[in-house]
């Protein structure tokens, strides 16, 4: 019983969580065309440094989700709710903490606004613009935290659907403020004043669902429990300071060394290849909780098969994804935003390389931070995060663009491809991690093939952008997913996922 309520709940936050992406992806890509067509290249790039600059900022947050969710699992599970509490309490100190930390950080950036943008007096309101950036960031801390304990009980798709609802607002004005105004100002205040009402919405359907965050009564933390909770943190911090200088220096390097239109351009693809990721990522993330409460309540040989079967699911839908961008990149971006923001046929590899390479690693990285493996693989993301930087500025240099990316692609190779899956196996699963990496290489070398004929039967459409997308569409919509299918349907991790839908199936 246990067993089929975490698959109700995983395939009801997954769902929802996907639905949630679609509608921000359609929403997203019409904000994105009237963006582009009524503001400047110069703001396109802004926006998109700007973003990446509040993501580095946000850095003081990275750890503090995590660790604490993980805390709650154990209490969750077994109905102690004035543990909970006690959790909840630290949580909220801490998020009030991290908003003035935010706040301060992005206010000693003012001066060096000059070095970090090379074309800076091409921008008006500048400081302003980025003021804006920085309020919305600082208010996005404020009550949002009790969506964690929703979180830690399985209900992710609550506090998703409020973020759609949001978005979907949000976008609406934007659109209307871009076509009547063409006021970036107007823009970003819009963006403000939804943040603050999103996080309103769901601490108040936090509040209703769990009367005792209310309570002002909640017991200190023992000094033990607290010093896990600070080691998990600070474990979990050199994670996520890593991934945010991984995933969010590719714009102030091209800044810097580039300019701003070519800042724009990547912002144009990063919305469509970020989409996608962030979309696929929500099926983990569906995941994660289940994924807790089996840690606390089922053997390690059980765990390991379900992680076999959702490393399955991701190999399939990733390698999928990476075939589809790779095809439909640029006669998209062309249609939509006009060949002025085109990238060559190598820059779109390494992107989609990018892609392919950090989503194989999202269904290990939702076990180690269901399973509480953070503090195991900490320097990994140190090392990952100094390399990226190495390479792509010695790269970026002498290979411009193209540079920057492969500097992220070497610096993954050389760190959390091998190192992830090996302290996972090795601290939670107590078993050796040869298999994994076979089934690996097995997956990217079909994944290769699927591509080869995917691609062979793409390059012989010609004709105009549109049609030239429709037919691609069609060509990587059936190709690769029959090629999987009949390449996947006889192994144990296929049978295993078709057998749960089954069984889903059965009990509603």
């Amino acid at each position: 019983m246990e067993l089929k309520s975490r698959t109700e709940y995983s395939a009801r936050n997954t769902s929802v969580a996907l639905c949630s992406r679609l509608t921000a992806i359609v929403m997203g890509y019409v904000l994105r065309v009237v963006f582009t067509h009524t503001l400047s290249e110069s703001y396109v790039g802004v926006n998109g440094l700007f973003t990446d600059i509040i993501n580095v900022l946000s850095l003081s947050e990275m750890g503090v989700g995590t660790a604490i969710t993980y805390a709650l699992y154990q209490p969750v599970a077994a109905g102690n709710i004035e543990k909970q509490k006690s959790l909840m309490r630290l949580f909220g100190r801490f998020y009030r903490a991290i908003a003035v930390i935010v706040g301060a950080a992005g206010l000693l950036l003012l001066p060096f606004m000059n070095v970090l943008i090379q074309d800076y007096e091409n921008v008006e309101h500048l400081t302003l613009i980025y003021l804006l950036f920085l309020a919305n960031a600082v208010l996005s801390y404020l009550f949002i935290y009790k969506k964690i304990l929703m979180d830690a009980h399985q209900r992710f798709y609550i506090g998703t659907f409020y973020l759609t609802m949001s978005w979907v607002l949000q976008d609406v004005l934007q659109i209307i403020v871009l076509i009547w105004r063409r006021d970036f100002i107007l823009f970003l205040l819009i963006n403000i004043a939804t943040t603050v009402l999103c996080n309103l919405c769901t601490t108040r359907r936090a509040n209703a669902l769990y009367p005792y965050l209310k309570e002002k009564n909640a017991r200190a933390l023992e000094t033990g429990e607290k010093k896990q909770i600070f080691q998990n943190i600070r474990a979990m911090f050199m994670h996520k300071a890593g991934m945010v200088v991984v995933n969010n220096t590719d714009n102030l390097l091209l800044s810097s060394f580039v300019g701003l239109i070519s800042v724009g351009s990547y912002s144009n693809y990063y919305l469509v290849i970020g989409s996608v990721g962030q979309m696929l990522t929500q099926i983990f993330q569906g995941l994660t909780a289940s994924v807790g409460n089996l840690g606390v309540t089922e053997k390690e040989g059980h765990i390991r098969e379900v992680f076999e079967a959702v490393f399955f699911l991701g190999q399939w839908v990733y390698g999928f994804s990476f075939i589809c961008l790779f095809e439909l990149l640029n006669p998209f971006i062309s249609l939509s935003f006009g060949k002025q923001y085109l990238f060559s046929g190598e820059i779109v590899f390494l992107l989609c390389l990018n892609f392919y390479l950090n989503g194989m690693r999202n269904a290990g990285l939702t076990f180690r931070d269901s399973l509480g493996l953070f503090w195991y693989d900490r320097y990994k993301a140190v090392a990952e995060a100094v390399l990226n930087l190495v390479f792509s500025f010695v790269l970026a240099g002498w290979m411009g663009t193209a540079g920057v990316f492969l500097g992220t692609t070497l610096s993954m190779a050389f760190t959390s491809l091998w190192i992830e899956p090996y302290i996972l196996y090795k601290k939670g699963f107590h078993a050796p991690c040869a298999g994994y990496f076979f089934k690996y290489l097995l997956y990217t070398v079909v994944t290769g093939c699927v591509w080869f004929a995917a691609d062979f039967l793409c390059r012989r459409v010609s004709g105009g952008d549109g049609m030239v997308l429709l037919i691609r569409v069609l060509i990587c919509v059936t190709v690769p997913n029959l090629l999987y299918l009949l390449i996947y349907c006889r192994t144990a991790e296929y049978r295993f996922l078709v057998g749960k839908l089954r069984a889903l199936k059965k009990r509603r």
